[in-house]
């Protein structure tokens, strides 16, 4: 009798434990198909996205835009840290760096992206673009757009998406710019880019390559005497404070370019690409709309802070298009004169 009590006990305790590990199994599995646990700490990876631009330009928050979006879609299996200012350094040493995988994200003009792919120089050409509408057509929907992307990967880099640097005016610290014969002998510091130089000498001035960090104490020091960039650049680093005038030239227009490190994109599923593709467009649209509503506000903040701001005439234009034009010839068979004929092209469908 006592044994076969003890037998119905022992059957009782392991009927129990069965269920009870049955019901843990179950638990488990459906966590997991609900996605409630984070990744495990080994599973998370750090894109370092790098900018020469402070925390308060369009641009940087651009960037806070693609961490919030691709953190959430990812579940935190990709976690971005944003870095402003030159912090992990200038445009070129920050490329080198996505190409070696050392560095994963940066988000340079097109003007250094050049010194790699040589086909982007073709947004260098001076008053190329006549607006804003026209630069999204070419850049966002022309096929001509992608294809420039797609000569990236094979110098280490991915191009997510094309952001707005803007339109690039002009200040100096000795008088108003209004006309052709206003450029010359001015001591203006450009990008280390040879079309940009070569178009400044032709309207007569003396164009000097620097490193971005180093312009304001440039200016401050009278090393050079002007500058050129778009009116967020000129606003949020404060040159009002060591120049007097700012012609809106509009000379060329800028984009970004959102780059990814080749090993990074490499190294993700098809699901990660796709959620970083869409990402740095949805955060594009938003860095684009930033720049573009905060222009206005930015020339009258600058008036109001004592800068001398001078429209350019139509006509006045056209003369300084009509000289740079000039130059443009000796740089086609660098660029390449299929990617200028498509760009020019699409440039003057858009522009119908």
């Amino acid at each position: 009798m006592r044994k076969w009590m003890t037998g119905i006990l022992a059957a009782s305790l392991l009927s129990l434990s069965l269920t009870a590990c049955g019901g843990g199994q179950q638990g488990g599995d459906q966590q997991k198909q609900e996605g409630a646990n984070p990744p495990a700490a080994g599973n998370v990876r750090t894109i370092r996205a790098g900018i020469g631009l402070n925390d308060q330009h369009p641009q940087f928050k651009g960037l806070e835009k693609f961490k919030e979006i691709v953190e959430r879609d990812t579940n935190g299996s990709i976690v971005v840290e944003n870095y402003h200012s030159g912090q992990l350094g200038d445009d070129r040493a920050m490329m080198e760096a996505l190409q070696l995988g050392t560095q994963e994200m940066t988000c340079p003009s097109t003007a250094p992206i050049a010194n790699f792919v040589p086909g982007f120089s073709v947004f260098d050409i001076p008053f190329l673009f006549p607006n804003e509408e026209v630069a999204d057509q070419v850049l966002l929907k022309d096929p001509v757009g992608q294809e420039l992307l797609d000569m990236l990967p094979e110098q280490g880099m991915v191009g997510l998406a094309y952001w707005e640097n803007g339109f690039r005016d002009l200040t100096n610290n000795k008088h108003e710019v209004k006309t052709v014969a206003d450029f010359k002998d001015l001591k203006i510091r450009t990008m280390e880019n040879k079309l940009h130089l070569a178009a400044f000498r032709a309207l007569g001035a003396n164009p000097t390559p620097m490193a971005f960090s180093e312009l304001f104490t440039a200016m401050q020091q009278g090393t050079v005497n002007g500058q050129e960039n778009p009116i967020a650049t000129i606003y949020l680093q404060k040159y009002n404070e060591v120049q007097k005038y700012l012609s809106l030239t509009h000379h060329v227009y800028s984009p970004f370019v959102l780059l990814l490190s080749k090993k990074f994109w490499d190294e993700s599923t098809p699901e990660e690409q796709e959620i970083m593709k869409k990402a740095a467009q949805e955060a594009g649209d938003y860095e684009r709309k930033l720049v573009r509503e905060a222009n206005g506000e930015y020339v009258d903040d600058l008036k109001a802070a004592g800068m001398t701001v001078t429209e350019i005439t139509e006509a006045d234009r056209a003369e300084m298009k009509k000289v740079t034009d000039a130059v443009l010839p000796q740089f086609v068979d660098t660029i390449g004169k299929d990617i200028v004929d498509k760009v020019t092209t699409a440039v003057e469908n858009a522009s119908k």
